[in-house]
């Protein structure tokens, strides 16, 4: 299949290194958020032991 009939793949072929950063980024962000909830939710349960104490 040539290309001009598929304008998205040549968008997304090597646009000057954005697609890569993406590529590290995207998941780097869901490990981040991963953790700063479940840092969240652990203090919250610090705080509930220590409210039973």
């Amino acid at each position: 299949v040539p290309l001009h009939h598929l304008p998205g793949i040549r968008l997304l072929a090597h646009q000057g290194g954005w697609d890569e950063i993406g590529l590290v980024a995207g998941p780097l962000a869901v490990v981040a958020a991963l953790l700063w909830m479940a840092d969240r939710r652990a203090r919250r349960m610090g705080r509930r032991q220590d409210d039973d104490a």
